[in-house]
């Protein structure tokens, strides 16, 4: 591993960092400020179950971020990084509990813009849909879960010494749960960028194998826990006092509500179990940790003390939402043009596009007119602005459909050798797959939809559909076959 390596990463760090700082009090400040327990006991119970999180559940997450925007060079990943992290920083200098989410976002739009790569608007969807679900939910949580309190415990004429300690307890265990939540949910933003343009290889042990990415993951757990630990108290103030008064018993409502939201939206184990009831799934995106946080403030506020709700503030706060992705966005695609041009380090790596007959005709079948670009057939781009450029100089096309141009056009090769199959691969695979996998040795492709078609289409051996869940088992067989047989060109 180079140093160089080791010197743009740290802009990640510095991300994790700042989220971290920024992002304590949704996991401890309503402990905290309440004085039910110390910030130094509350930040480190927070930076380990943090880093927990992301390492052993931050994957979930991570693929939404990169369909969005794919950051394939290291110096792009630093830069798009640095801006996410100047911006918290600022947020954060405010005393602003701001979306670190929607700071990334605006960065990986700002780098699309400069790259000149469509958005993928369906991932951008389903994340600005979670940003304004996730706060109503655990308004929700938080309203219901403190009438149910108020309706049964606090009925029960617990002493207050034996009830301060039950709840001290119970702040304990809601943080130490929202803390894992928020590492698994959050490390997307802090490394999900890095994941496809680091050079950390695997680890391998006689025991078990540490990938690159679950390296890149523990960095960034750590990162968030030092964020927690040196300057997280900084914030705590301004939703712990001047948003609303949070007594115990509404912080633990408060952060339990947030911790359920999380889980929600980040818990692979949870999909699995909604696969197997045959029940709808709920998408695994980076959700604005924040805005759940105060999505269940407000629902306390309501539950208890409407009038005691300084919404004052929370148009402060909301402001911060706001103006957080457009300062990352704006700082994202001016220091990439610095980096690139001033600087001159390589933002993004050259990737192949090409028209051919086979993208023609997947065109076709999604509906994009191909007739005005019939010309660039067999021409080869190895600039996405040029490419893009190229095709708007021979029709109008939308943002959706030069996705899905350069979704079809791009040259991604594939080589099958059954030799690269592991012994764990083969035992996941049916008689039939393997046979068909062996019937297509030494067979090249050009593109991801010609090796698809050719493995996976018209053959019921790899459509199983016993029910949803064997179908994702076969979903993610046909994943761990395309990484085996694509070559990798940078």
């Amino acid at each position: 591993m180079s140093l160089s390596v080791w010197f743009f990463i740290c802009s990640g760090l510095f991300l994790g960092w700042s989220l971290g700082a920024n992002h304590a009090v949704n996991v401890f400040g309503t402990a905290v400020t309440s004085r039910m327990l110390k910030f130094k006991t509350a930040a480190l119970i927070g930076g380990i179950f943090a880093v927990l999180g992301a390492i052993l559940s931050g994957g979930g997450t991570t693929e939404t971020l990169n369909n969005l925007g794919g950051i394939n060079a290291i110096a792009g990943s630093f830069t798009v990084a640095l801006a996410v992290g100047i911006s918290i920083t600022w947020m954060t200098k405010a005393k602003l509990p701001v979306s670190t989410s929607q700071a990334v976002i605006g960065a990986i739009i700002g780098w699309n813009l400069f790259t000149g790569t469509p958005t993928d608007l369906s991932s951008l969807f389903k994340i600005f849909i979670s940003w304004v679900i996730s706060p109503v939910i655990a308004g929700i949580f938080a309203f219901l879960i403190f009438v149910l309190i108020k309706k049964t415990i606090l009925k029960q004429r617990i002493h207050l010494l034996l009830l301060d300690n039950y709840t001290r307890t119970g702040l304990i265990v809601v943080g130490a749960l929202a803390s894992y939540s928020l590492g698994a949910n959050n490390i997307a933003n802090v490394m999900g960028m890095f994941v496809s343009a680091s050079g950390f290889e695997d680890i391998l042990t006689p025991y078990f194998t540490i990938s690159g990415t679950q390296q890149l993951f523990f960095l960034g757990g750590v990162s968030i826990a030092a964020g927690m630990m040196t300057y997280g108290e900084k914030v705590m103030a301004t939703v712990g006092k001047d948003l609303y008064k949070i007594s115990p018993i509404t912080g633990f409502t408060i952060v339990l509500a947030e911790f359920l939201v999380l889980t929600m939206f980040t818990s692979k184990e949870l999909e699995s179990v909604l696969i197997s009831l045959n029940l709808p799934t709920i998408p695994l995106v980076p959700l604005s940790t924040t805005q759940a946080f105060i999505g269940a403030v407000i629902g306390v506020g309501l539950a208890k003390d409407p009038a005691s709700i300084n919404f004052r503030v929370f148009r402060k706060i909301t402001l911060g939402w706001v103006l957080a992705p457009l300062i990352a966005g704006i700082i994202s695609f001016v220091s990439l043009f610095f980096v690139q041009n001033v600087f001159e380090q390589k933002v993004i790596n050259p990737v192949p596009y090409r028209i051919s007959d086979s993208v023609l005709d997947k065109l076709k079948s999604d509906g994009v007119p191909t007739q005005s670009i019939l010309d660039m057939k067999g021409i080869e781009f190895d600039n996405k602005k040029t490419f893009r450029n190229e095709l708007l100089e021979r029709y109008d096309f939308n943002n959706s459909q030069l996705f899905i141009l350069f979704k079809y056009a791009i040259v991604d090769s594939f080589y099958i050798d059954t030799l690269k199959l592991s012994n764990d691969i083969k035992a996941e695979l049916t008689a039939a797959q393997f046979e068909k996998i062996k019937s297509l040795q030494n067979r090249s492709f050009s593109y991801k939809h010609e090796f698809e078609k050719s493995l996976f289409h018209r053959d019921s051996i790899w459509n199983d559909t016993r029910n949803r869940f064997s179908e994702k088992e076969t979903k993610g067989r046909k994943n761990k076959l395309e990484q085996i047989f694509r070559i990798n060109t940078f």
